[in-house]
């Protein structure tokens, strides 16, 4: 980062600044409780006070110090003053059967039900400064109960605080809704009455309207998951898609593609300059006097915009979007389009935005695979350039298939850690898939998609909807027959913490350092992979009416009918693939599990845990186990002091995970982190 001058290169500056911002935003969700407010602020100043110094006194090194201090600063400062903005009371506990008003914000099939998220709702018997600024609220009735974006709806509702993380150290999905500004979610007792019509006149609600014709006119044309994943590409409702198809395009690795991200922006932008500038270049005087390819480069940014919009402006759609923008605005300007600075600086402007999606699986996934696309293709875009210049047309379009099969290995290996650590999956035949389902989406699916937006308007969408549901039609094929070869998928726990960051700071290193010593980026990668051993599951989950046990070579749960995304979950951070009901007697390899009519009792090296179903087994179990799981719904308690988990510490705790061991047991609780976060619930 820093010359022989002592000056600090611009060009190295950018991605390792964004890299300083992304540890101050990463820092700020990791630590326990809320920083003080000054905190950020301060550290910021004496960082850029610094700077200045070293600058004046030509001491680069300091200078480069003080740079990236500052950058975690501001990271910091991102971080905080984001969560001031967005900040609104969280449920403390649950309302039963509560009357609910408020304004439909937005409207979501999600299979049989539809998720409407109301704006400053009144909530009987709940005051103004308790009430959130948003709520979400599942409907049972399909899509025959939609109301408008921008209707008020009255109902009787039971809503209960945001979901916490289901197992500890899992995405907190209660920190994803907080940034969203909704304070409690819940399902709705009956239909939802419209007591207010939607205000026509507001660009809002006229836009989610546009929206919902956009996926109406879609999916009246195509059928099933055709028009489903039609509606996903062109409006960004994702909601009708069938759970198999889901689980195939997960499976075959092909799951990018239903999420409106770098891809579709690059296709429209890219499909709309390319047929703007061929348009113009039909009339060679103004091709020669004008400069149509930043007419073009506008006009794909203005096609983007619009797309952005009609997506929703999710947040992987809004950082699609930052990069789109950059580079057109790089290509009206005469300077590279695709560079590390330019992602360093599309990195920069999220965090600064939307510092939270820092910690979500797109903005992480998204941006690796980007960084490493970058680097690969700094180094072979000579070689590949000079190859497609001097070759045919057959060598052209083998480059082709060539720079898909690289891009997809690039992308696959650089999203590889962060695929573990969120998902705990590995899918072992996306080439495969990705061959044949990128091509047909980039050049036939998207294409005929642009084509029906534009014939919306005078209602001959069908003519384009057609074909692209052919297209659709093959990738859903691909997917279905990719997805379910043996072993298409891989469950593997997620990895330890420092083994997670050694990955993410080897692959930063392997892609923005210079020289050969970027190439010790790569021994960091394989050791932070190769620490997934040593990432020990929990030997027990309980929560607060379901319990499982780890068995040899599955999940053995409590009840096969409840909790089924927990048990989802705590099955792949085990790193298993099968669970069942356990039996009455169960034993294997070092643990031994026996039930009887009022509980079980599980142990492993010599340490035992007691799951009582009423008092009477407490009392029963107290002298004998190291801690005792109360799930007869009291306030138990031993009283020869053995510790007792009970159904408050559950509900507040959330879903706690219990290691077992010669020195006893040690319990984490899934909430412990977010207790005294503003996204937890007010205890």
């Amino acid at each position: 980062m820093e010359d022989t001058a002592g000056r600090v290169p611009a060009v190295g500056l950018v991605p390792w600044l964004a890299v300083g911002v992304g540890c101050g935003v990463a820092g700020y969700f990791l630590l326990p409780g809320e920083p003080p407010p000054w905190l950020g602020g301060g550290l910021l100043v004496v960082a850029l006070a610094a700077g200045w110094l070293g600058r004046l006194g030509s001491r680069g090194r300091a200078v480069v110090a003080a740079i990236a201090v500052a950058g975690v600063a501001a990271g910091l400062v991102s971080a905080q003053v984001r969560t001031l903005t967005v900040a609104t009371p969280v449920l403390a506990e649950e309302l039963r059967a509560v009357e609910v008003v408020g304004k439909v914000v937005t409207v979501e099939p999600r299979g049989g039900r539809v998720r409407l998220v109301l704006e400053r709702p009144d909530i009987a018997g709940l005051t103004a400064d308790m009430t959130p600024r948003r709520v979400r609220v599942s409907v049972a009735g399909g899509d025959r109960l939609l109301p408008r974006p921008g209707d008020v709806v009255r109902m009787r509702a039971t809503l209960g605080p945001p979901p916490g993380p289901p197992a500890p150290g899992a995405f907190d999905f209660g920190r994803a809704l907080y940034f969203e500004g909704i304070g409690g979610t819940g399902f709705a007792l009956g239909a939802p009455l419209v007591v207010g019509a939607a205000d026509a006149a507001g660009w809002r609600p006229a836009l989610a309207r546009v929206r919902q014709g956009v996926t109406a006119r879609v999916t009246a044309v195509l059928p099933g998951d055709r028009g489903a994943v039609g509606a996903a590409l062109l409006s960004g409702e994702r909601g009708r898609i069938s759970a198999s198809a889901i689980a195939d395009m997960r499976a075959a690795g092909l799951a990018h593609l239903l999420a409106i991200s770098g891809l579709h922006m690059g296709l429209v932008a890219g499909l709309v300059m390319v047929a703007v500038r061929g348009g113009l270049a039909w009339w060679p005087g103004l091709a020669v006097a004008a400069p149509i390819k930043k007419w073009a480069a506008g006009a794909a940014l203005a096609a983007s915009f619009g797309y952005l919009l009609l997506a929703g402006a999710p947040v992987p759609t809004q950082r699609a979007f930052v990069m789109t923008l950059l580079v057109l605005a790089a290509v009206m300007a005469d300077r590279s389009a695709i560079s590390m600075r330019l992602v360093g600086l599309a990195a920069l402007v999220i965090l600064a935005l939307r510092p939270e999606s820092l910690v979500g699986a797109s903005f992480q996934m998204s941006f690796a695979a980007v960084v490493a696309l970058v680097a690969t293709y700094e180094v072979m875009a000579p070689r590949l350039t000079g190859l497609y210049r001097a070759g045919g047309p057959g060598r052209r379009v083998g480059l082709y298939f060539v720079g898909v099969a690289l891009t997809t290995v690039v992308a696959s290996l650089a999203t590889l850690p962060f695929a573990l650590q969120a998902f705990n999956t590995v899918t072992l035949y996306g080439l495969a898939a990705n061959l044949v389902a990128v091509p047909v989406t980039a050049l036939w699916v998207m294409p005929w998609g642009l084509v029906a937006l534009g014939l919306m308007p005078v209602g001959l969408e069908g003519i384009a909807l057609a074909p692209m549901g052919w297209g659709i039609g093959v990738v859903l094929e691909v997917a279905a027959t990719v997805g379910n070869w043996p072993g298409a998928t891989m469950t593997v726990a997620p990895l330890p913490i420092l083994g997670f960051a050694a990955a993410i700071g080897g692959g930063l290193w392997l892609c923005l350092g210079r020289g050969p010593q970027r190439l010790g980026g790569v021994a960091a990668v394989v050791a932070g992979l190769a620490s997934a051993p040593l990432a020990a599951a929990p030997d027990m989950m309980v929560a607060e009416r379901l319990v499982a046990v780890t068995g040899d070579n599955e999940l053995l749960v409590s009840d096969g009918r409840r909790g089924a995304f927990a048990r989802g979950v705590w099955l792949r951070r085990a790193g298993l693939t099968d669970w069942r009901r356990f039996e009455a007697r169960e034993a294997g390899d070092g643990w031994r599990l026996g039930c009887d009519g009022g509980g079980c009792v599980y142990a492993v090296g010599g340490t035992s845990v007691a799951v009582v179903r009423d008092q009477q087994g407490l009392a029963e179990d107290c002298a004998r186990v190291a801690l005792v799981v109360d799930m007869s719904g009291g306030a138990g308690v031993c009283g020869n002091g053995t510790p007792v988990l009970g159904r408050t510490a559950l509900v507040q705790g959330g879903a706690h995970g219990l290691w077992l061991g010669p020195d006893g047991v040690r319990a984490v609780a899934a909430n412990r982190a977010r207790e005294r976060r503003p996204w937890g619930p007010a205890l």
